[in-house]
């Protein structure tokens, strides 16, 4: 069920859920890697059958792996993006195991849209470097606020080590050519998948709603896998650190 905004034309969402993978596997090679251990992690400390908020769900990519391995779990995600959202509730519209919920992750009250007061785990991928520090650092004390005692937390995402600038400059450039390299054998990047969303009659409506609220891409900060730690540890959870990292990125895991 979802209080998501929608449409009611028909789509073929698991073709849009698997062109959205692609995309995102343009620039994320690795993405299933990170999504699987993540789900070691959330086995290993909360067992199989968690409550999960999928926060900045996209179109729901970490409940879609979720339910497959767990089929017990239950799942609410969490975005404000409308095309995104329209995706996630055509995929899951008739699994009452799954909740979708439109809210501003900026907006402090966003916790009391949640279904449920406390999650086993709440989990997130490439999403929250969208923000600046201090609505992050704020985002994850509300964070810290709906995950239950014993519960985790994990961010998969670009974390930027600073202090390793040749290092970091070597890994853009080669990625950079790997991405043009895909781009000219005829897979979609960001730019050109928003540019087929906006074409198509079921998601053209949601995508001109979803460039209003958004623009065309606004990168946050990317702090570094310390700071990351460090502030989870100030909002009140446990334990914190990196459970997987590429070069280029990191899946912290935070226990309450």
């Amino acid at each position: 069920m979802t209080d998501a905004d929608t449409t009611t034309a028909t789509a073929d969402w698991q073709a849009w859920q698997k062109s959205w993978d692609r995309q995102q596997e343009w620039y994320l090679p690795d993405r299933e890697e990170r999504f699987r251990i993540m789900l070691d992690m959330v086995e290993a400390l909360v067992g199989t059958a968690p409550r999960v908020l999928d926060l900045a769900c996209g179109t729901g990519s970490i409940t879609a792996r979720l339910l497959a391995r767990f089929p017990d779990a239950t799942s609410t995600g969490v975005d404000l993006d409308p095309a995104l959202l329209a995706i996630a509730e055509g995929t899951f519209a008739s699994d009452d195991r799954v909740t979708l919920v439109t809210a501003d992750l900026k907006d402090p009250d966003w916790p009391a849209k949640l279904p449920y007061d406390s999650y086993d785990a709440v989990l997130t991928a490439t999403a929250l470097h969208w923000l600046h520090r201090e609505p992050l650092a704020d985002l994850y004390g509300q964070v810290a606020g709906v995950v239950r005692d014993g519960g985790v937390f994990m961010n998969a995402d670009h974390m930027i080590d600073e202090t390793t600038p040749r290092i970091n400059a070597a890994e853009r450039a080669q990625r950079h050519v790997r991405m043009e390299q895909a781009r000219e054998s005829g897979v979609l990047g960001w730019t050109e998948w928003w540019q087929l969303a906006a074409k198509d009659p079921v998601l053209a409506e949601p995508t001109a709603r979803r460039y209003e609220i958004y623009g065309d891409h606004a990168d946050g900060d990317m702090p570094s896998v310390e700071w990351h730690a460090r502030v989870l540890r100030e909002k009140g959870f446990g334990e914190a650190r990196p459970v997987w990292c590429s070069p280029s990125d990191t899946l912290l895991l935070a226990l309450k």
